[in-house]
């Protein structure tokens, strides 16, 4: 059984959605280490340039791995 193109669509501009989330987080964080006046600035910075690198790598696999056709 075939997805729609309609819900395949959706669920393709949800995973880009999430990536460009992710890369904007990770220059968010790069920019805040750049920047920082303290250590905890900067701390807070690294971990989430990690987490949005962590996002944008796990999360799109999820959601592929969740919504598989196959379901044998």
């Amino acid at each position: 059984m075939s997805v729609p193109v309609s819900v395949a669509r959706r669920r393709w501009l949800l995973l880009q959605a999430v990536r460009i989330a992710g890369v904007a987080g990770a220059i968010l964080g790069v920019m805040l280490v750049a920047r920082a006046p303290d250590i905890l600035s900067k701390v807070i910075g690294i971990a989430l340039t990690l987490s949005a690198i962590v996002v944008t790598a796990i999360v799109p696999a999820g959601l592929a791995h969740r919504w598989r056709s196959d379901r044998s």
